[in-house]
């Protein structure tokens, strides 16, 4: 791991945490130690999806390691210039999926809300790093555009907050949102997908942990960890202050090469995810969005990990293994050949 005295001072506030974001990819080689891998970063040009990782996350990773699971997972590399067949820039069908302003509806009985672009981490294979985020954010108009979309599909039930990550939102905003959708009576579900706890766990303020224990629904966190070095004792204390708010604290992961393809360290990962109150939800195998050809598994390796996975976990303990197909009315489950 990195030592303390070589990262700038956590502050508590989590907007400063954010601010100090390492953004310059030579900046982190040279913070881990691992300037051999500059030709590397340097041949990827700065595009729209830049680097962007917490010093907080930086701090989990070892230095000296070019393999550290996390590192492969926010660095950019020359095998991002790769144009593989079957990889495009709308991998799960969002743009087809748009009902209104910011507003995906793919699944009967829910509806996804794009509240915003921004992440405090960008991950190498995120499926939405190509997503018109500046043409499509339901915070537009303080909301209005969703909300009235909303209003008018009595047979939504389910509101997912998504994004970008949408506690990169201010509190207050987020409150401006739920005080909205809280009018509309056939809203019985408030789901929330989001990174922070686990790459910024100080945005686990006592302002979000209050307005998450004053919503008026059943609420679902899901948290998204893929290797189980990203949980330290900071993201454990971060969980135990949202499970206090009474939401149900979930995890979504991405099954990556180099990162998490091997039994023990799934099993490990839930075993932690546990530990810290999470319950292990989806596994999902990459989606194929152009740019992240190195991070998928192969299909015989993927039916062997299952298995092993399986045979030492407690069901309780086995995430879901998914693929998200466009246009697929739900998530098609993946179950390894006897």
């Amino acid at each position: 791991m990195i030592p303390a005295s070589s990262l700038s001072t956590q502050a508590a506030d989590w907007r400063l945490q954010w601010r100090e974001a390492v953004t310059d990819p030579q900046q982190l080689l040279a913070m881990l130690g691992l300037d051999r891998l500059a030709d590397q970063v340097r041949a990827v040009p700065r595009q729209h999806f830049g680097l962007r990782v917490p010093r907080s996350f930086v701090g989990r990773m070892r230095a000296g390691d070019a393999a550290d699971p996390l590192l492969r997972q926010v660095l950019p590399l020359r095998d991002e210039l790769i144009q593989a067949p079957g990889f495009g820039l709308d991998a799960v069908g969002d743009l087809p999926s748009l009902a209104g302003t910011g507003v995906l509806h793919k699944y009967q009985g829910r509806a996804l809300l794009i509240a915003t672009g921004s992440c405090a981490i960008h991950c190498r294979y995120c499926f939405r790093q190509h997503f018109p985020y500046s043409e499509q954010t339901a915070a537009r108009d303080r909301w209005k555009p969703a909300i009235e979309q909303l209003r008018g599909d009595q047979g939504i039930s389910e509101v997912l907050l998504s994004g970008g990550d949408p506690l990169t939102l201010a509190t207050p905003r987020l409150r401006e949102l739920t005080d909205q959708l809280a009018e509309l009576a056939h809203i019985r579900r408030l789901r929330i997908h989001t990174r922070l706890p686990i790459v910024l766990p100080a945005r686990v303020d006592a302002e979000l942990c209050n307005w998450l224990g004053s919503l008026p629904w059943p609420v679902a966190m899901v948290v998204h960890s893929n290797h189980g070095n990203e949980i330290d004792d900071e993201v454990a204390a971060a969980l135990a202050r949202l499970r206090s708010t009474g939401v149900s604290l979930l995890n979504q992961s991405v099954l990556l090469k180099g990162v998490n393809d091997d039994v023990a360290t799934l099993a490990t990962l839930s075993e932690r995810l546990f530990a810290a109150g999470v319950l292990p939800y989806y596994l999902h195998l990459l989606d194929r969005v152009q740019g992240s050809s190195h991070y998928e598994v192969p299909e015989a390796r993927i039916a062997e990990l299952e298995r092993g996975l399986r045979t030492c976990l407690p069901g309780y303990l086995m995430p879901r293994w998914v693929r998200e197909v466009a246009g697929e009315p739900y998530k098609t489950p993946y179950v390894a050949s006897l």
